[in-house]
């Protein structure tokens, strides 16, 4: 059977048995924070996650707090990650429409670290090297043109001649993980917070999920800055 219809099979027949009535595991801290390598981990422990990409199309509906096709996609997969989960609000939505769901924050040391690790890894893939300017995300190919633009705008909202602002994004950062924090309570058990690079971080996931640790740390990908 060609690979195209084995994907297909999978997606309408497959994925939807195995995450019919499972607790949804929602990823919910922003991208550069170990996002994919949290995405990896998930895949190689069996879990069903979603499809970034069609997540990702669900940008318009975001930008206008219309989350119910959010909520929907959702039934699509056990896990998921990075956007639209990640940015602000989604969480309380994801919440009220999944009660028993768990959430995982993924954090940098600091806010300047997952500042310059965004500005590292949007440069050298829409920037040519160079911090991107409102032309490069008008015009970047990534899901649609003009989607990294709408997407710059609807999240961090900065100013149109300077949409990498660095006290604007790091105020986006820094207010999204304390809002998290805000909403869920810090000691509340269906949220974990973690920084992947941090000794230990592992077996706190592990223990999270309560399923057995195979090994000692994650794996890091699309390593920007250390």
């Amino acid at each position: 059977m060609p690979k195209r219809l084995l994907r297909s099979f999978r997606d309408r027949v497959i994925n939807p048995i195995r995450v019919h009535s499972k607790r949804k595991i929602f990823c919910i801290g922003r991208n550069k924070t170990g996002t994919t390598s949290i995405r990896r981990e998930f895949l190689e422990m069996g879990y069903v996650v979603g499809n970034q990409a069609r997540a990702e199309m669900l940008l318009p509906h975001y930008a206008t707090r219309s989350f119910e096709p959010i909520i929907r996609y959702c039934k699509t997969a056990q896990v998921f990650q990075d956007a639209p989960f990640s940015w602000p609000d989604t969480y309380r939505y994801l919440n009220e429409a999944y009660p028993e769901s768990l959430f995982i924050l993924t954090i940098r040391d600091n806010a300047d670290q997952w500042y310059q690790s965004l500005i590292n890894f949007q440069s050298r893939k829409f920037g040519k090297g160079r911090v991107p300017t409102q032309s490069d995300l008008k015009n970047a190919m990534y899901r649609y043109k003009g989607f990294m633009w709408e997407a710059n705008q609807t999240v961090y909202g900065a100013p149109v001649d300077c949409p990498y602002k660095k006290e604007v994004l790091i105020d986006s950062y820094e207010n999204h993980n304390r809002d998290v924090l805000n909403y869920f309570g810090a000691d509340n058990e269906r949220l974990l917070v973690i920084n992947l690079g941090e000794r230990g971080s592992y077996s706190k996931f592990c223990d999270f999920l309560k399923i057995k640790k195979t090994k000692t740390s994650f794996y890091w990908e699309n390593r920007t800055i250390k």
